[in-house]
């Protein structure tokens, strides 16, 4: 299932307000300046930090 362009338009990260981004595999959103991945549940964003799970590495191209 995919989200639809209008619902990721007006999306933002509940922590830092920025940008999101969508991936289908696993179904999530993720906020690259926070590190954080918000999960998608039977096609619905569960915008919660306290749901959230860190992405891995620092995001600096490094293998940190």
């Amino acid at each position: 299932m995919t989200l639809s362009r209008e619902l990721l338009d007006i999306l933002a990260c509940p922590q830092c307000k920025g940008p999101v981004a969508y991936a289908s595999g696993p179904e999530e959103i993720s906020c690259t300046a926070c590190r954080l991945a918000y999960p998608v549940r039977d096609g619905i964003p569960v915008m919660l930090v306290d749901e959230a799970r860190p992405l891995d590495g620092c995001g600096c191209g490094d293998s940190c």
